[in-house]
């Protein structure tokens, strides 16, 4: 195969490809990450690099310069960074905020942000390839080359964030509003206990003000996935940040908490909101991702075993 003379437009276009494919899976949203401009221009630049270092090493090859390898080794690296940096980054923000998202949301944004730099990497390396064997098989004209590449490059983008696509709390379990009521000083959602309160006060603000929430797994791997303290903290944090929370530092009555059932695995949580609107809560639980390290299929494991 030879070098092929329109090798600037098929890399040009591959970059641009690549570059699309993370500006298309990135958000600035209730997660307040990245921020908006500063984080967001810097993964804008993350995500260009990448696909200039995926559009390469093809044509690389193509000219038999074997140190092209070098580039699969930097981009190996840099995207490793890039996930040490947005944890540490995540980290450092924890301490400023009332409910916290937990080590296993962090961990879990900081896996999505080094591996939708990988897909800058492999769009643009795949559209330059796939360009250079047409090229090569059918000796097509630039334009229409061209135009395959585009073709080619949006089929892929489309592709990879299909399966890239998180499963989320509506997948694994069902949702409804739980009743918030106590027991002496036992804070109740249905028959779950929560947490002590002592304050009367305190006890009249929760069922004012106050929201239960009760979620039942579908399965026994959701059973399991769910009992994962991260993934709990995850849905509470969401909870809070999207529709605000009712409590201040050092006011431990109103903390929200998801505490389990043993017996049947369902979680029954309670959370102090600014809106208490319990059909706004069900649609934020439902739309929580489920975290790749709190996901569990011991189901799955038995039949395989089996």
């Amino acid at each position: 195969m030879i070098f092929m003379e329109n090798s600037i437009s098929v890399i040009f276009i591959a970059i641009i490809m690549g570059t699309l494919a993370r500006v298309l899976m990135i958000r600035v949203d209730y997660r307040q990450y990245p921020s908006y401009p500063q984080s967001f221009v810097s993964h804008l630049i993350l995500g260009f690099v990448a696909a200039c270092l995926g559009a390469v090493v093809t044509p690389a090859f193509l000219t038999k310069d074997y140190g092209a390898v070098t580039f699969l080794a930097l981009a190996t690296a840099q995207f490793k960074d890039i996930r040490s940096m947005e944890r540490d980054s995540l980290e450092r923000l924890e301490n400023m905020e009332l409910v916290r998202r937990g080590e296993a949301y962090i961990e879990d944004i900081a896996k999505r942000f080094e591996a939708r730099n990988y897909v800058s990497f492999l769009t643009s390396f795949s559209v330059c390839t796939i360009s250079s064997i047409l090229n090569h098989i059918f000796e097509l004209e630039v334009f229409l080359l061209l135009i395959v590449e585009i073709v080619f490059g949006f089929f892929l983008i489309l592709f990879l964030k299909s399966i890239l696509k998180p499963n989320t709390i509506a997948d694994i379990a069902d949702i409804k509003e739980g009743k918030i009521h106590f027991k002496g000083p036992l804070l109740m959602v249905d028959e779950v206990v929560i947490m002590n309160i002592g304050y009367q006060v305190s006890k009249d603000i929760i069922l004012e003000k106050g929201m239960g929430i009760t979620i039942y797994p579908k399965d026994e791997n959701a059973v399991a996935t769910l009992a994962n303290i991260g993934q709990r903290q995850a849905i509470i944090h969401n909870l809070a940040s999207q529709l605000g929370i009712r409590k201040d530092v050092d006011e431990p009555d109103f903390t929200p908490l998801a505490r389990r059932e043993p017996s049947t695995g369902n979680i029954s949580l309670f959370i102090l909101t600014m809106n208490n609107i319990p059909r706004d809560g069900i649609v934020i639980a439902k739309n929580v991702p489920v975290l790749e390290s709190a996901r569990r299929k011991p189901d799955g494991s038995e039949k395989k075993e089996g």
